[in-house]
């Protein structure tokens, strides 16, 4: 799915949105891959929550939609088992020692979208 660009429902948000794919795509507990320009990203589903997070594992740059597998809010990477909370991207477990990139995102009207702005 092409992802596009919204602005934000609140005007006192200058942030942009962009729309990632339809939340009904995303099985519940687990992820689907969404390319953003030369970003290649995560979608996480755990019941009708969403969340976005970069897709490439940064100790073996395995994709974690790919290989992981979604344990509640843990992304647990196949390639060497290291650990990453979908909300906030941090470290759960080793040989992981930096965080993926989680980025804000929220569900609208069926749609994921994400602040991707850097």
């Amino acid at each position: 799915m092409d992802a596009r660009v919204m602005e934000s429902e609140t005007s006192t948000d200058a942030a942009q949105w962009t729309q990632l794919c339809l939340l009904e795509d995303v099985t519940h507990g687990d992820g689907l891959q969404v390319k953003v320009g030369e970003r290649i990203l995560a979608v996480w589903r755990v019941d009708d929550l969403a969340f976005v997070t970069d897709d490439t594992c940064t100790h073996g740059e395995a994709s974690l939609v790919a290989t992981g597998m979604l344990d509640g809010f843990s992304i647990v990477c196949g390639l060497h088992q290291g650990e990453f909370d979908i909300r906030t991207g941090e470290v759960r477990a080793a040989p992981c020692s930096k965080p993926i990139r989680s980025y804000a995102a929220a569900v609208r009207e069926g749609f994921v979208l994400a602040r991707l702005a850097e």
